[in-house]
Parts: structure tokens; C-alpha cells; sequence
């Protein structure tokens, strides 16, 4: 079966150097923490990916990264025990990947290839179509280059892609106390909104035609129905008020499909209010329910207070049965899920929807899907 590019990518400069590069958005997040926390020391990181060829082009898929440790020779920046080092971690977290090339953060420094770096690439990536990656974060500056014919020639662009990545936000939570990143900290990615933001744009333009589609074909059937009656019954009183019934069915019928589709469209923080108002109501006739029985006899009293207890028990044990679905870092998404919901199960309250957005780069709580694991600060 013929690889195929990726759907969801948003282009970064001018791609159209060979090989394609493609980064996916939880790597070049966690590359930008790494030069974030730097500060003013250098910093690096190894990266994990493969090489294929899809629709006849060469291509790179960068899906992991390692922190990268540097040498204590200054004569080098990569020994061979900080690489063997690296090695094993990539076994570990990202088994169907291979070392494809390294990241160097040199805050203030020029973005040049000095004889150090171009060595260093030599020594551990010397196969044609590895990458490099210099970055200066004091100057928010980078260039991309790629090892063919002996040399490192900078790539004019590269593409950002968004797929399932469960290796690499594993790696990001047991990675987060290296590099100096607190639960409720997260660097500001404006590529990796932009594109969450085109995604939902996309999104909602595919369930705007399907709404249109509905509309237009119910206006057609029902401007036939009106013809084939109008001519059938145009001389029948009695037959007219039959056609009006009908009419009148037809027409609820057709609202009721548009209402539906436009729930759909809404996304998951309607569904979510929606659901958090009928708890709502339930509790409040709960509550009535149980201020009536206290106004009764004694003997009702006590069976109101065995159904409150029989409540309460059901309520621990959803409660627990939720607590053991959570990891101590992890919150895999269930079917209808919204943040608010899953910051009240984890802590309570909905107070720490911002606090998830920031750690998993989420610019809108709406975009999450099922399966999906969240960083949880």
C-alpha cells in the first residue's frame, strides 16, 4: 500500500526543497520548551523519526524527540556515552522510530555551521538525508538543514503535522522535571494554534455543507409533495384539510433535522451544558422529592433516608470506578468528555480547564476527540 502524506500539516517557509520535512506539532512544542528553559545556556535534542518515500517524493517524518545531554570535553558537544544513553531512551519510548538527526539551541550566538557542529553531525549521522536543526531563542530564530553530498545545506521550509502521538506526550511527562517544566506550564506555540484553528475552521465548513445538503434536498421533496396533492385534492375540501395535516407534519419534521444538525455542529461544550443543566434539574426535584418526605410521617422519613444512602453509594462508586480509569498524569478522553467535566472528575472543580489548555496546547477545549490522552497539570 503507497504511503500518503499527511492531511492535517500547515506549511513553515518554502517547501520545496527535497526531502519534505515533516514535525510533528507535539515535537516542535517540546523543542521549544527545551530552548525556552535554556535561558542562556545552550541546549539540544535528538530526534526520532523515519524516512520514506510517498507519492514518489522523499520525505522525513519527525515524530519524537530526546533531551539531549552535552560532553564535559570541549573539544566536542556529543559524547558517545550521552549517545548510547540516547539510544536506549528511543528504544523505550519510541520503538518504531530511528535517530535522524539533532537539535542545537545556542541562545546569542550566530547561526552559522561552525567545524564543531559539522563534525559532531559526521560522527553520529552521517547518512544521507539526516537533519539539523539550529535554533537561537533570544532572537526566535531557525534554519533546517540537511546532510547530502558531504555537506549540511539549509532547507528553505518544512511542514507541521498533527496526528495521534501517544509516544511523545509520554515522553513530554516523565521529560517535564529535566527540562524545568511545571504542570501548569506550557510555551506559547502560535503555529500549533493557527492550526488547531484551522482544523476546527474545516471542520465546521464540512458540517456547514452537510446542513445545506439536508436543507436543500427537504425543500425539493417538500415543494413536490405540495404539487402532488395541490393537483389531487385542488377540487376536495376534505382533502385539503388532509394536505394541510400533512403539510404541517412534513415542515416540524424538517425543523426537527435541522435542530438536530445544528446540536451536532455545536460541538462538545453545548452537549456538555446541556448534560451539567439535566444533572442540574435532577438534583433540584431530588432535593424537592426529599423535602417533601420530611413533611411526612416518620416511617417515610427513614425510607428517604435508605434511598439517599443507596444514592450516595452509587455516586462513590462511579466515582471510584472514573479515579481507576485516570494514571497519575494521564486522562485518556471518553465519549462525551468536555474539559469542565474532566477538571471536575480529576480535581473537583472546573477551575483548571485553562491550566489543561496551556499543558497540552490547546488553544480551544472544544478540539479534543475520543482516545485522546491529556497531559493533566
Amino acid at each position: 500500500m503507497e504511503n500518503k502524506f499527511p492531511k492535517n500539516v500547515r506549511q513553515i517557509g518554502n517547501v520545496s526543497d527535497t526531502p519534505k520535512i515533516y514535525v510533528e506539532d507535539y515535537v516542535d512544542t517540546f523543542l521549544n520548551q527545551i530552548c525556552d528553559k535554556a535561558d542562556k545556556e545552550q541546549a539540544g535534542a535528538f530526534l526520532v523519526g523515519k524516512k520514506e518515500v510517498t507519492e514518489g517524493q522523499e520525505c522525513l517524518y519527525i515524530f519524537g524527540a530526546i533531551c539531549m545531554e552535552f560532553s564535559d570535553d570541549e573539544n566536542e558537544i556529543i559524547s558517545q556515552e550521552n549517545f548510547e544513553k540516547a539510544e536506549q531512551e528511543k528504544k523505550e519510548y519510541f520503538e518504531e522510530g530511528t535517530m535522524i538527526g539533532w537539535m542545537l539551541c545556542r541562545p546569542g550566538a550566530r547561526m552559522v555551521i561552525d567545524t564543531k557542529i559539522f563534525n559532531t553531525h559526521e560522527k553520529y549521522f552521517s547518512e544521507k538525508n539526516t537533519i539539523f536543526i539550529l535554533k537561537d531563542n533570544a532572537e526566535m530564530e531557525e534554519q533546517y538543514y540537511c546532510y547530502k553530498y558531504k555537506e549540511l545545506m539549509q532547507i528553505g521550509g518544512h511542514y507541521v503535522y498533527y496526528e495521534k502521538n501517544a509516544a511523545m506526550q509520554s515522553y513530554m511527562i516523565t521529560a517535564r522535571k529535566k527540562i524545568g517544566v511545571t504542570p501548569s506550564e506550557v510555551v506559547e506555540d502560535k503555529a500549533a494554534k493557527d492550526f488547531r484553528n484551522l482544523v476546527k475552521e474545516r471542520f465546521e465548513a464540512q458540517e456547514q455543507k452537510k446542513t445545506s445538503r439536508l436543507t436543500y434536498v427537504a425543500s425539493v421533496f417538500l415543494v413536490i409533495v405540495v404539487l402532488i396533492m395541490g393537483v389531487t385534492t385542488l377540487n376536495n375540501y376534505g382533502k385539503m384539510k388532509s394536505v394541510q395535516s400533512s403539510l404541517e407534519f412534513i415542515r416540524n419534521s424538517i425543523m426537527k433535522q435541522g435542530e438536530e444538525k445544528t446540536q451536532k455542529t455545536s460541538g462538545a461544550v453545548k452537549a456538555a451544558n446541556e448534560q451539567q443543566n439535566e444533572n442540574t434539574a435532577q438534583s433540584e426535584q431530588t432535593n424537592d422529592s426529599q423535602t417533601e418526605e420530611q413533611q411526612d410521617p416518620m416511617p417515610q422519613q427513614g425510607e428517604g433516608s435508605d434511598s439517599a444512602s443507596t444514592e450516595e453509594e452509587k455516586v462513590d462508586d462511579s466515582s471510584m470506578s472514573t479515579m481507576q480509569e485516570m494514571s497519575e498524569d494521564i486522562y485518556i478522553v471518553e465519549k462525551g468528555d468536555t474539559l469542565a467535566k474532566i477538571s471536575k472528575k480529576v480535581y473537583g472543580d472546573s477551575g483548571h480547564v485553562d491550566a489543561i489548555c496551556r499543558m497540552n496546547g490547546l488553544s480551544d477545549g472544544n478540539l479534543i476527540f475520543i482516545g485522546q490522552k491529556l497531559i493533566l497539570p
